[in-house]
């Protein structure tokens, strides 16, 4: 299928950049040409010039050159992006001098490494436009590659004046269109899913378990979490990629910037600060948060000032606006309010994002002359580092850091937009652990409690009153259900009579016909012969000149023989005292009914004259008889084997490859005729494959698990009684 692009769009940002470009101040305004170029390189992620193709295009178009020259734009490409591209040069001609927009020229890029030919073209174009000796290039970008440089020494070799221009070009594409800022919003969206929904819960689980986990696991885990489509609020997995790899830090160690890495420490039951962001089809969102565990007041108070602080940015923030004055207003109310802070925050509060992560020239800080404009977007970071913690005993406790950090928009009127929802306030991002002298305070104590024992760590507080039920508490009165329910059906099977046999099941009362109409209409049955009906299982046998069926569930067994010019059938039936035991009357639905009890059936062997066959013929239905009722007892067998059985619901396949295994296992009864090993995972259930057969068990079906450990045994066993 081929990539489709967007003309409308491309037409509107071609000429905001040449707008851009004519209305340029300082060294924008004088240059000649803008020159951009391409090449490959995997290792480079943001590039002003894949963001320039990207804001253009749609896409990153790689091994190219663009000129854009005050009359036209010239595009060096292969044959296949020039396809592409003449999406746009259609029609564009003789179009330019009226709608503001340059005609545009495509060449295709030559095999050979040369593009002597081509080339020449491009640089005539350079020095037909305006003065023809002053290029406006991204200096920051250096692509490799054998076609980077042999156009970057044709360009050397003609002695042109370069200039940088990527804080103009980056101030013309800042302010977002609505297409844009839907990318951005979604992009903010699965950030805070991610957080929210996998992150925080992951670190709650962590402190509850009181689990050793390494920072750089842990960003692997939110990397990972991105494949999942439930973090994805809805989105195309293939067009969601992590900005940055997460940063996770903790236990002292903390540096506030987005250029780091998480390193291999444990995390330490502190302040945990986390940054990340989620890039979506090309546009990035950025959160940071600080998840605190059991915070001191200090550490409360200093949270507080921060959210505060970062109130007083989003207000600053507005249309018009400059950036030092933005960063002004905030240090203000840190002079006043807080002076000793003032070298413990952050170099700078924040930076414009889009295509790229982080555009250096729009970056809050004390000297930044840009004034906002409405539609930009922005990752505003307000942080504070070296914060002594008075209660702090060991090394890592004595410091830690607190980070916050969102997405906004600016906005004409009123303060900055929050694409990113995460909720900031202490009682979001605080953990509260009860210890074991609070829950001795309590003066209701549990009996079931006390005999399972305390945990220090007995219950995990975020987000709930403490008047909720936790987890563990809700465990524990489950038991306490569990084990109430027992005692009751032990206690009912106990004051049961000793002896009392409870009521067989009464045999099923098989009808052969509701209704004499529903006999089948068969020459046998008019001649008086015996006809089975293998629809309705049941033989139709003349009874003192009447056709009377019997249904196959009440014959008990059917023998034939031959005596001298005889064949004999006889048919037995089911009746009281056919057979042993003591209740088997109660498996009759009428006994006190008249039984018969069996029937025999004489024919003679031999053929009378005018007749086609033999009247013993017809006793040898004992064939189909025998086969009708070997199919009816095979099917009840299997009606009486499922009596009983569970059906259970679908087992849920958890596709995230972390989660909990046991391997190396046997099951017994074999599925297979050998012995085969296989793994044991849950989700809602438990799946046993072994060698592609499987067996599934779900909790609900489960009413009795046993768990033998290796304590004086060879083998551990898990034992599950079904329901």
């Amino acid at each position: 299928m081929a990539l489709s692009l967007d003309r409308e769009a491309f037409s509107r940002r071609l000429r905001r950049l040449y707008a851009s470009w004519q209305k340029g101040e300082d060294e924008f305004g004088g240059v000649d040409a803008i020159v951009v170029a391409v090449g490959v390189d995997e290792e480079i992620v943001y590039a002003k010039s894949t963001a320039l193709q990207t804001w253009l295009f749609g896409y990153e178009l790689t091994d190219t050159v663009m000129l854009f020259c005050e009359e036209r734009a010239l595009f060096l490409a292969s044959r296949k992006k020039v396809e592409f591209l003449k999406q746009v040069a259609q029609g564009k001609g003789g179009e330019g001098a009226n709608n503001g927009l340059p005609a545009v020229t495509l060449l295709v890029r030559e095999k050979n490494e040369s593009n002597k030919a081509n080339f020449e073209k491009l640089i005539e174009a350079l020095k037909g436009s305006r003065g023809g000796r002053r290029l406006g290039v991204f200096s920051k970008d250096k692509f490799p590659g054998e076609f980077m440089k042999s156009w970057n020494d044709a360009l050397s070799k003609e002695g042109f004046e370069k200039v940088d221009v990527s804080a103009a070009v980056a101030q013309a594409m800042a302010a977002k269109e609505e297409v844009e800022l839907q990318l951005m919003r979604k992009a903010a969206a699965i950030t805070s899913e991610v957080f929210t929904k996998f992150f925080k819960e992951r670190v709650m689980e962590i402190v509850d378990a009181d689990e050793k986990v390494r920072h750089s696991k842990l960003a692997e885990a939110v990397e990972k979490a991105i494949e999942e489509k439930k973090f994805l609020a809805g989105a195309d997995p293939s067009a969601v990629e992590m900005c940055y790899p997460p940063i996770i830090q903790s236990g002292g160690n903390y540096n506030l910037k987005f250029s780091v890495v998480s390193d291999k420490s444990h995390m330490h039951f502190g302040a945990i600060t986390c940054s990340m962001g989620i890039r979506y089809k090309s546009y990035c969102s950025n959160l940071v948060r600080t998840l605190m565990v059991d915070p001191s007041q200090d550490m409360q108070d200093h949270y507080g000032f921060l959210l505060q602080l970062q109130e007083v940015l989003l207000r600053e923030l507005r249309h018009g606006a400059k950036l030092c004055d933005v960063y002004a207003a905030v240090m203000d109310v840190v002079k006043k309010q807080r002076p000793e802070l003032l070298g413990k925050i952050t170099k700078n509060l924040g930076f414009a994002m889009g295509i790229e992560f982080r555009e250096g020239s729009l970056v809050i800080n004390s000297k930044n002359q840009q004034r906002l404009k409405k539609g930009m977007v922005f990752s505003i970071n307000v942080g504070l580092s070296e914060l002594p913690n008075k209660e702090g005993k060991r090394p890592e406790e004595r410091t830690y850091a607190l980070f916050i950090g969102d997405t906004v928009m600016v906005d004409e009127d009123g303060p900055a937009v929050v694409l990113t929802s995460v909720k900031k306030k202490v009682k979001n991002v605080g953990i509260f652990l009860k210890n074991e002298d609070e829950d001795e305070e309590e003066p209701d104590k549990d009996a079931a409690e006390d005999l399972l024992g305390r945990s220090s760590r007995a219950a995990l507080l975020t987000e709930r009153t403490r008047n909720e039920l936790t987890a563990e508490e809700k465990r524990r009165a489950h038991q306490k259900e569990l084990a109430t329910q027992l005692n009751e059906d032990a206690r009912r099977r106990l004051t049961e009579q000793r002896g009392e046999q409870q009521t067989q099941k009464a045999r099923k009362s098989n009808v052969s016909y509701k209704s004499a109409a529903l006999l089948p209409k068969e020459p046998h049955v008019r001649e008086m012969k015996i006809y089975i009906d293998k629809k309705y299982e049941s033989v139709i046998m003349p009874v003192f000149g009447i056709a009377t069926p019997f249904h196959i569930a009440t014959i008990k067994n059917i023998s034939m023989s031959v005596e001298g010019d005889y064949t004999y059938l006889r048919i037995n039936f089911f009746c009281p005292g056919s057979a042993l035991g003591r209740n088997e009357g109660n498996i009759f639905p009428n006994p006190e009914a008249t039984f018969v009890k069996e029937i025999t059936y004489r024919a003679s062997n031999l053929k009378p004259p005018g007749e086609s066959t033999v009247p013993a013929s017809n006793l040898h239905a004992f064939r189909i008889i025998k086969e009708v009722q070997k199919r009816y007892k095979t099917r009840e067998a299997e009606e009486k084997e499922k009596e009983g059985i569970v059906k259970q619901d679908s087992l849920v396949i958890n596709l995230n490859r972390s989660n909990p295994k046991l391997k190396d296992l046997y099951i017994r009864p074999n599925i297979a005729q050998k012995r085969m090993q296989g793994a044991l995972a849950h989700v809602n259930g438990f799946r046993f494959t072994s060698a592609g057969d499987k067996v599934d068990i779900l909790y609900n079906n489960i009413k009795h698990a046993v768990f033998q450990p290796c304590d004086g045994e060879m083998i551990i066993v898990l034992h599950f009684h079904l329901k």
